[in-house]
């Protein structure tokens, strides 16, 4: 459960990280072999040597055009993996639409605007919420819901919270079918009610 929840909290950026992490190890390794190998760690002979060995440097001297080509298809590889990347990082999140069964040919498509609009409006009439907004993210599998509530300065947390949890979550759960719908809540002070203050 703690791993379908995590859809509600914040947009995973597990795999961005860990490409982050690869990449970083991968140039760190590279630096410290190089700075190694300068510092004559691996033999002063060596370190006074350039840093391809003369055997690779007459080899790419006798075959130019195979270097060249495994050259551009290297950085096309390279410009194509980078561009995927930044595609799939800068990708819009999903806003999972639901389908409840509704008979043998007979599909019911609830948008995830229309059940976020509606668990909003629900949740904006709890005493002590002034405002309140519902997103629908996840998956049309795992769907998960996040909850912004802008509360009064009089508000009571603990009530505000219960009765979300037992009147409105529970409500959108009956209603769209799901045994388990996870929801991050985020409350915030609606600051803009108060009156401007004149000196």
């Amino acid at each position: 459960m703690r791993k379908r929840a995590r859809a509600a909290l914040a947009r995973s950026a597990a795999v961005d990280r860990a490409l982050a992490v690869l990449v970083g190890l991968v140039l760190l390794a590279a630096g410290t072999l190089v700075a190694l190998l300068s510092y004559g760690v691996f033999g002063t002979g060596r370190a006074a040597r350039p840093v391809l060995d003369p055997l690779i440097v007459d080899g790419l001297r006798a075959q130019p055009d195979a270097f060249r080509l495994v050259s551009i298809a290297v950085g096309v590889l390279l410009v194509i993996v980078g561009l995927t990347w930044a595609a799939r990082s800068l990708r819009p999140e999903r806003h999972p639409d639901l389908v409840l069964d509704g008979g043998p040919d007979t599909a019911i498509v609830i948008s995830s605007s229309a059940a976020a609009d509606a668990v909003a409006a629900q949740a904006g009439g709890i005493p002590g919420v002034r405002r309140a907004r519902a997103r629908m993210v996840g998956t049309d599998e795992v769907p998960a819901l996040r909850v912004t509530l802008w509360l009064a300065d009089d508000a009571d947390i603990r009530d505000v919270l219960t009765r979300l949890d037992d009147e409105v979550l529970a409500a959108a759960r009956t209603s769209l079918g799901l045994t388990a719908l996870p929801v991050a809540v985020r409350l915030e002070l609606d600051v803009s009610a108060h009156p401007p203050r004149v000196a």
